[in-house]
Parts: C-alpha cells; structure tokens; sequence
C-alpha cells in the first residue's frame, strides 16, 4: 500500500474519525453526555464529508472502500454495546447489530480468500440501517440531556428502525452476495483460456 494513499484527505477524516471513538466512549463512562453527542455529531459529519471530498477530489481509493465501513461498524457497534451497558438501549437491538456487522465481516472475508471477491458495495437497505443507528443513537444521547416526550418518542422510532432494517439488509446482503458470486463466476468464466501449446512445445 502506498503512503500517499493513506494520506489522502478523505482516508485520513475516516482515520480521525476512528480516533473519535475512544474519548466518545470516555465522556460517556463518566456521564458527560454533553461532551459525547459533540464528539458523536462530529464523528458524524466527518462520515459524510470523508465521501463528499473523495468524489469532488477524485480520490477514491481501494483503501477507502474497506476503511470507511469499517470505521462505521465500529464506531456504531461500540456505540451501541456501551448504551447498552449502561443501560440506555436494551440489549436486544445490540444483540442484533452485532449478529449482523461479524456476520457480514465474517462472510466478507471468506469471500474475499476463497473467491478473490472484492466487490462488498452497502445496498440501500445497508445504507438505511446506517442511518437509522445513527439517528437512533443521536435521539439516545440527546433523551439523557433532554428527557422530553418528543424526543422520547423519535429514539423508540428509530430504534425499531434499527431493528427492522437490521433484519431486513441482513437478508438482502445474502440475495446481494449470491448475485455478486453468480456475477463474478460468470466474469471469470468468460476469459479467454490460454491457446494450446504448438507441436514444437510439446512433450
């Protein structure tokens, strides 16, 4: 891997991004709720302004394709695991979350090793299960700062949210991933086989 693909502007937001996480997990530990919706929001922002200048510089790299969803599990994985621990999100939506991303990792990388399969794009129910655990989270921090029944009622929204979309990109991703196989299975089915060897080669 070259250095100058890691120091792109959009690898190294999603690295920064990465750093966020363990003073996110700090403020929350000790109640600075505050402090963790600010760091969590710009987290957040980062997320999208990490894609925005890959597209607008033309920098968009192999490494970026793995890197950013990873720092996304990541972070809304733990996110979700410490909530819950301090018993903000029950644990029956972590459950789930986890289940689904090592799943997804766990298949990813079998089909990376045994296939050479590379082509791992989110789908839309992927990418709106991102958003629903981001919004379910940003809606868990905000009720610890302000318990009012509006924002009560957007967390236990997004939450089941979460819950079905989890459901629901879990069994796309694995349509997702048959189709991807078909298609790569057909891809290198097509290239031209090698031409047999002339008489003057052979044994």
């Amino acid at each position: 891997m070259k250095l100058s693909t890691l120091l792109t502007a959009p690898n190294q937001l999603t690295l920064v991004r990465m750093l966020f996480l363990p003073f996110i997990i700090i403020n929350l530990l000790n109640h600075h709720y505050s402090w963790a919706l600010g760091l969590f929001v710009a987290a957040g922002i980062s997320d999208g302004l990490d894609g925005v200048l890959a597209r607008k510089l033309k920098q968009q790299t192999m490494l970026g394709q793995y890197l950013d969803p990873i720092a996304d599990k990541l972070l809304m994985s733990t996110m979700f695991l410490v909530l819950s621990i301090l018993h903000n999100i029950p644990w029956k939506f972590t459950v789930l979350v986890f289940s689904r991303d090592i799943s997804i990792l766990a298949v990813s990388a079998v089909l990376y090793a045994i296939a050479g399969l590379r082509d791992f794009r989110p789908s839309i129910f992927g990418k709106a299960n991102t958003f629903a655990q981001v919004t379910a989270v940003f809606f868990v921090l905000l009720f610890d700062l302000e318990p009012l029944r509006w924002v009560w009622i957007a967390r236990t929204v997004f939450l089941r949210a979460v819950f079905a979309f989890t459901i629901i990109s879990a069994v796309h991703y694995l349509f997702l991933v048959q189709k991807r196989l078909r298609d790569h299975g057909q891809a290198q089915g097509q290239l031209p086989s090698a031409p047999p060897a002339s008489a003057s080669h052979r044994i």
